[in-house]
Formats: structure tokens, sequence, C-alpha cells
């Protein structure tokens, strides 16, 4: 008898897609912005902001286009976490939480989670408010790029009819 290998492969291929299309549906209520690629070539996009209880909010996610910079931080996972390798190895994004300062000068970070392809949680860290430590914003950083639209003051491009 023999087995038809493409089958599983398409259903694979089909199941990831119909997950992704899930995922952004449900995380819809904000049209994500491409913010390119930064100066170490990682893909990045803003995937949700805005303000909850007075304070300015930005999520956005570093796609691992760079393959160094993916090897470094699956490294840095399994060393610094005690993450299994072979779990490290499905690093596909990582996604950073901001909050911004009354003032608008300085953010901290709120967590930092990092997924493997199918939008599971490898490794999740999360900074309390007591924990949190503010920096000072640059223009060439994601987190002021972010601002703008988490203060309302950027929209995102209308998305395209097809």
């Amino acid at each position: 008898m023999k087995i038809n290998v493409r089958t599983p492969v398409i259903l694979a291929v089909v199941l990831l897609i119909a997950l992704f299309v899930a995922g952004s549906v449900a995380s819809a209520s904000v049209q994500p912005v491409n913010f390119g690629q930064d100066h170490i070539k990682m893909q990045w996009y803003l995937v949700n902001y805005g303000e909850e209880n007075g304070v300015h909010f930005a999520n956005a996610r570093k796609y691992y286009t760079n393959q160094d910079v993916k090897a470094e931080t699956i490294a840095l996972i399994v060393e610094k976490f005690g993450t299994d390798q072979e779990l490290a190895n499905g690093l596909y994004f990582t996604e950073y939480g901001y909050a911004y300062s009354k003032d608008g000068k300085s953010f901290a970070v709120t967590y930092i989670n990092h997924y493997d392809m199918l939008g599971q949680v490898i490794r999740a860290t999360e900074y309390d408010e007591g924990s949190r430590e503010f920096v000072g914003m640059s223009k060439d950083m994601i987190p002021f790029k972010a601002y703008a639209y988490a203060t309302g003051k950027a929209k995102p491009a209308p998305a395209k009819k097809k």
C-alpha cells in the first residue's frame, strides 16, 4: 500500500494558515502596523496599543529574520531560564509590552514573551509595576515609534480592499 505524503503536508500547511488567521481575527481590535526592519534586520510589527487606566501602552512583535540574533536569543533562553533546547529552537517571534511615562519621554517594558510558529509561549516574563525600569526614548527606538499610535497621534493606513 502506497502512502501519499503530500496530503498530510498540505493539511498541516492549511492548519497553520487557519491558526494564523484565527489569531489575527481574535486580536483584530487594532490594525497591526508594519515598522519594517531595524538596524539588525529584525522585522517589527505594532500589534496592540492604546490607553488603559490612564497609562498609554503598546505591544510590538519582533520576528527573527536575522538567524544570528535568533541563535543568540535561543541560547539566552536556554542558559538563563533553563528552557529545554528543543522547545527554544522553535522560537519564531518575541512580543514586548511597553508602558509609557505620563510625560511621554520614557517607557518601561511590562512583559517579554517568546513564541513558536503556532503562537504557543516558549518563555514568558512579566514585570510588575514595582520592578519596571523606565528608560528614555530616542526616535530610532521601536517604543518611540509605537508611542505615536498609543497616544492617537498616528493612525495605521487603512486596510486595502480586495
